[in-house]
Order: C-alpha cells, then sequence, then structure tokens
C-alpha cells in the first residue's frame, strides 16, 4: 500500500486538525484556518469542507495547505505524526525522504494561525463572562472572569483587527510582539477548562443519593 493510500484509510482530517492544534465540537465543526473565520464554518470528518471559503479535500490536502508543503511531505508528516505503516516504493538502501524545513513564510503563516485560534477563542469566552458573570445588583461582589472581560475585551479585539488587516508588516510586527502573551493566553484557557472539568468531575462523584420517599 502507497503512503497515500497509507495515510488516508488511517488518519481522518478530524485527527489532523486535533494534531495541529485545532479544536472541532462533538459535531465536528471547527474555525476554518484558511479564512478569518470568527466562527465555527468548516466541517472535519474524515474529509473536511468549509462552508464559509468552500476549502474542501481529504486529510493530505489539509495538511499540504495548512503547512505550505507538498501533497507528498503532508503524507510523509501524517505517516510519522500517526505511526502509519506504508509501503517504501523507493531505491533499495535509500532513506526516506523528510519533510524539508519550514520556510520563514511557512513559520509565519502557521504562527499566525495560531493566534488567530487562540485569540479568537479567548474573545468569544470574554463575550460570554462579561454577560453570564455581570452582577445582578449594586451589593453584589463582581467575578473576577467579569472583570477580566471588561479589562481585556477591548484590548484582544484590537489585537483580532491588527492579525486581519491588509499589512503584512503590521502582522508580522504584532506576532513577533505578542507571540509569548498568546501562548500565555492558551496555557490560561487550558487551565480554566482543566479546572472546570474537574469541579465536574468533583460535584457528581460528591453528589450525595437523592433522598428516600
Amino acid at each position: 500500500m502507497s503512503i497515500f493510500e497509507a495515510v488516508k484509510q488511517s488518519v481522518t482530517t478530524r485527527q489532523a486538525a486535533k494534531h495541529f492544534g485545532i479544536r472541532a465540537g462533538r459535531n465536528g465543526m471547527c474555525r476554518c484556518p484558511f479564512h478569518a473565520d470568527r466562527n465555527p464554518s468548516m466541517k472535519v470528518d474524515r474529509r473536511y469542507y468549509c462552508f464559509g471559503c468552500g476549502a474542501t479535500g481529504d486529510v493530505i490536502d489539509f495538511v499540504s495547505r495548512l503547512e505550505g508543503i507538498s501533497p507528498k511531505e503532508a503524507a510523509l508528516l501524517l505517516a510519522r505524526a500517526f505511526s502509519v505503516p506504508y509501503e517504501d516504493k523507493g531505491p533499495p538502501g535509500r532513506s526516506r525522504p523528510l519533510p524539508r524545513q519550514e520556510s520563514p513564510e511557512q513559520q509565519f503563516r502557521r504562527m499566525e494561525r495560531y493566534c488567530l485560534r487562540v485569540l479568537c477563542d479567548y474573545r468569544n469566552r470574554l463575550g460570554r463572562w462579561k454577560r453570564d458573570y455581570a452582577p445582578k445588583g449594586p451589593e453584589e461582589e463582581w467575578n473576577p472572569l467579569f472583570v477580566e472581560a471588561l479589562q481585556k475585551q477591548d484590548y484582544v479585539e484590537y489585537l483580532l483587527d491588527t492579525l486581519l488587516s491588509p499589512d503584512m508588516e503590521e502582522r508580522a510586527a504584532l506576532i513577533a510582539s505578542y507571540g509569548k502573551e498568546v501562548r500565555s493566553i492558551e496555557r490560561r484557557m487550558a487551565e480554566l477548562d482543566a479546572g472546570a472539568a474537574a469541579g465536574r468531575d468533583g460535584h457528581h462523584r460528591g453528589r450525595p443519593a437523592a433522598p428516600e420517599r
């Protein structure tokens, strides 16, 4: 079996999306990495299709376009990442070719997609926190997440507007200046998710039995 056949049979586009840090909901919908997607418009399953920009294809097409590499390099990358066995039809004794190193432009594009994904996620959370944790009266103590939403919402909108600017120099300057901060935001969201999950588990385990009637 060729590497293309082996990868397509073994790896779904949804698995590849998760490997590259693209989160999909239970219904398989995620933000499209191929255009400035503010709401999930791409469906990832065995193949992928974006209802916003029309991008579509199989898992190899997805990774090839996402990473800016050839289909053969994308297939090799996936085979290595998911330990997919395949027939090496190259000349005897010749080692398998490795995907070439990323060019500066590819590195920039990857970081640009990463920053957009994290900041869009954070902006959506800030909106929910501002709505859900708003104090019900003047005497109620302000929830820290509500305070964070008030402090950060305009700032995050500014960063997103800059990332969507047609001026590449502005986008590159922002990524260079705020890349570490975006990683910190992603870690904070992951910690909040982990804490919420632990709280739900503890609530279910510690819930007392219903009284007998």
